[in-house]
């Protein structure tokens, strides 16, 4: 699908274009937008909204063909919800879906999107909105099926209306958006990809090709590096399984060479199948989406690359599976970190902590500027914040708060949001452990709060936060796939760092 921006002035009107589909919105209270009312020539459109042909409703469609004197050869209505000086939010994103919904069944080749402002956003939001639902109109999940299913031809060119004024940077936005979207349908394929070929090696393998495709610098290290880094915490995972654990590091150094990177933590398990301490059977293929956060990682990493982006991003990635086994770690197993920290394993399902606390000791050689570590962690942040928001954990300071407040704004920017969740010291009493520094869980109360209090002892040496994205890494049911998020959230963040 190709994007384009077009621009429109008072000397020249969508009415005028020709395409396959011109797309104007509409207000509940049968009121048309400027763009609308600039092919209402004849009055078609008006005469559909006082029929009730379209209620105006956000997101409601209608298709008409042949208007008089408008040169495209359709015109698609969106409803835009009730009339007010710019658009809802929320609004324009319904009416943007369900463009490229009804898009992607009719004839037209190319579209024209004309559509108005939205209140508190600019251009680039408008821009970014819509290449991301057009290109999510159109990814595809059958792609192991024999038989695919039958697909629409579909718009491939879809051309964005801007005014002049807003030209400039909505074609800077327009090339973000393309790259963002690219990030997002990488995560999206992995994350949907099964276990038995998205294996700690193929994450690996994706991430020399990443390096490759954008000139970055890529170290992957084996077991015997692992070992001789002392990460028996990550290597404990590892035990029952057949496949070889991998410890990705792809360096994207596009700032200057004194400044300090930013370092994104993906949390890697390929499939979690609970170890001894063994998952129900119920809904378990779904526990190849942990490695949600290393999808998520390489995305962003991704996205970044192809935007070229001015600044020093360091991805580090452990991943491996966590099988039951003669050879898997027990509960009551007790092993020592690479941080010299001791831990206690009551739970072997509670192991993606046990894989980051070595990432994030292992960072503190790379010299961080702050560092945020992604992860499929909890089911009890599903509990806490539904499949809306994802948790975000940081201490509580200046530059913890300060932190938190550009993941938090960058998910404002983009709808990807989170929430912000407390780390306080009476909920490490929870992870106090009679034979061990620590204990690798707290109990149920609290479960996303006691594993982000278990990752922040890894972390003293750098300012740090911690998502939390198992309620917002894939769906479920006859929607399930990966979302692709927190993908727009970490490069709206980069891009912010970047200025």
């Amino acid at each position: 699908m190709d994007f384009s921006i077009k621009t429109f002035d008072a000397k020249s009107t969508v009415n005028t274009s020709k395409t396959g589909c011109v797309v104007v919105g509409v207000f509940e209270n049968k009121k048309l937008t400027a763009a609308a009312t600039a092919l209402d020539k004849k009055g078609a459109i008006s005469a559909a909204l006082k029929s009730g042909d379209i209620s105006g409703k956000a997101g409601t469609t209608l298709l008409l063909r042949n208007v008089d004197e408008v040169a495209a050869e359709r015109v698609l209505l969106v409803g835009l919800g009730e009339e007010t000086a710019t658009v809802a939010e929320k609004s324009f994103v319904q009416a943007v879906q369900a463009a490229a919904r009804s898009l992607a069944s009719y004839g037209a080749n190319d579209t024209i999107l004309a559509l108005p402002g939205v209140t508190g956003r600019d251009a680039a939001w408008a821009v970014r909105t819509i290449v991301v639902a057009f290109r999510e109109s159109i990814f595809r999940t059958d792609s192991l099926k024999s038989k695919k299913s039958a697909v629409s031809t579909g718009v491939k060119k879809v051309a964005i209306a801007v005014t002049s004024s807003q030209a400039a940077g909505a074609k800077l936005a327009l090339t973000h958006s393309v790259a963002l979207a690219n990030g997002m349908d990488l995560t999206k394929e992995l994350g949907d990809l099964p276990p038995n070929v998205c294996t700690p090696t193929y994450l690996a393998n994706t991430a020399k090709t990443i390096a490759t495709d954008y000139k970055m610098g890529i170290e992957v290290l084996e077991r015997k590096q692992l070992q001789a880094l002392k990460m028996n915490s990550f290597l404990s995972v590892t035990n029952g399984s057949e496949e070889p654990p991998k410890f990705i590091v792809l360096k994207h150094m596009g700032g200057k060479a004194k400044d300090a990177p930013t370092v994104l933590v993906g949390k890697g398990i390929t499939f979690d199948s609970g170890g001894i301490s063994l998952k129900p059977g119920a809904g378990m293929d779904e526990m190849k989406y942990d490695m949600g956060g290393a999808a998520s990682v390489l995305g962003t990493m991704r996205a970044i690359g192809e935007m070229k982006l001015k600044l020093n991003v360091i991805a580090v990635i452990p991943t491996c599976e966590n099988m039951p086994s003669g050879k898997a770690t027990r509960p009551g197993d007790i092993v020592t970190s690479m941080s010299g920290q001791t831990i206690e394993i009551l739970n072997t399902d509670a192991e993606g902590r046990l894989i980051l606390c070595d990432a994030l000791t292992y960072v503190e050689r790379l010299k961080p500027a702050v560092v945020v570590d992604v992860a499929t962690l909890t089911g009890a942040i599903i509990t806490s914040l539904g499949h809306h928001n994802t948790g975000l954990f940081t201490r509580h300071d200046a530059a913890h708060d300060k932190l938190a407040a550009e993941l938090l704004e960058a998910g404002k920017q983009t709808g990807d949001t989170a929430w912000r969740m407390p780390i306080e010291e009476a909920y490490n009493e929870q992870l106090k452990s009679n034979f061990a520094d620590m204990a690798n869980i707290g109990g149920p109360a609290g479960g996303s709060v006691t594993a982000a209090c278990f990752l922040e002892r890894f972390t003293k040496a750098y300012t740090w936060a911690h998502l939390d994205i198992a309620g917002t890494a894939w769906k479920s049911g006859a929607a399930k796939g990966s979302t692709g998020r927190p993908v727009p959230m970490l490069t709206t963040f980069l891009m912010n760092r970047a200025g």
